[in-house]
């Protein structure tokens, strides 16, 4: 499978009460749909897989492909602790029809470079289907290393990564001994250096609210060749990404960007709490500045 252009790891927008709003799930992805996004993540951090039950993740990529059918990829994240979990997503997901896998280090368990790989095998043994492997050593702790990537290469399975180290080095590392695994953008604010390094493809979960500049970005770099541009919208989108990283806000951050565009996604599940008055205001301004920006670097004769 080829991983081109943009991904979003989908929100899940709650009720008041926690409960899923279906409707509100069904709204965003046909807003993602229509803004042009390349290809859809079910079960990723973005969407709060981690607060919800084996049953309610398996009835969300159930409805998500319902909702999608064949209009753009499903990805569906296989997150858990353990490998059984893990492959019984993946089963799931084969079973709904899903084109695809994210696969990530099993967290907590803090396993080494093999035991990682074996999990990866246990799963793609389990179903066959295409992987994007998730590289996140920020929230997991450990780093898909090469002894992990060296087994993985067992099966053509895995042919891609989202690498969301922050480690430039680790960036040079895949290009340069992995280029048989497609190289994915998982840490926002190096996109640019994702690009110019050869990546194809970029998981952003901004891209639930800000579409458009996440693909220009990507159009800029990686279709058009035009860095200069890609530098202009990279320097646009960079107070966005610090406001998205700042003080464990990610999540609220992205479902309040998505109630800016009119669909309403409700609180995060607890124990993370909604935006205060003074980080909405913040989030709303960034994001006005950001789309006058990108209309004024799009506006421009070529």
């Amino acid at each position: 499978m080829q991983f081109e252009g943009i991904y979003t790891p989908v929100v899940t927008p709650h009720r008041d009460d926690h409960s899923i709003n279906e409707e509100g799930f069904a709204a965003v992805i046909e807003s993602l749909i229509k803004a042009g996004v390349h290809g859809l993540i079910i079960a990723g951090t973005t969407g709060e897989y981690y607060a919800q039950s084996m049953e309610e993740r398996f009835h969300m990529m159930a409805l998500a492909k319902e909702i999608i059918g064949t209009r753009l990829p499903l990805i569906v994240g296989t997150g858990a602790i353990r490998t059984e979990d893990s492959i019984a997503y993946a089963q799931e997901a084969k079973k709904i029809g899903a084109d695809a896998l994210l696969i990530t280090t099993p967290p907590y368990a803090y396993p080494t470079g093999r035991e990682i790989a074996l999990h990866a095998l246990a799963i793609d043994q389990a179903v066959n289907l295409p992987a994007m492997l998730y590289n996140y050593p920020g929230r997991m702790s450990v780093n898909m290393d090469e002894e992990t990537l060296d087994r993985l290469g067992k099966s053509p399975n895995f042919c891609a990564i989202k690498e969301s180290s922050g480690d430039p080095n680790r960036l040079h590392m895949l290009a340069r001994e992995y280029p048989h695994i497609q190289l994915s953008c998982g840490m926002d604010d190096q996109a640019l250096e994702f690009f110019a390094w050869g990546a194809r493809s970029w998981v952003c979960a901004g891209s639930n609210f800000a579409p458009e500049a996440h693909i220009a970005l990507y159009r800029a770099c990686a279709v058009e060749g035009d860095f200069t541009k890609g530098r202009r919208i990279m320097s646009a989108l960079l107070p966005l990404m610090a406001m998205l990283e700042q003080g464990g806000k990610f999540v609220q951050c992205i479902k309040y960007g998505v109630t800016l565009r009119g669909i309403e996604c409700g609180p995060p599940r607890r124990p993370l709490q909604p935006l205060n008055k003074d980080d909405k205001r913040q989030m709303a301004e960034i994001i006005r500045t950001l789309n006058a920006a990108l209309a004024n670097i799009e506006g421009e004769p070529a």
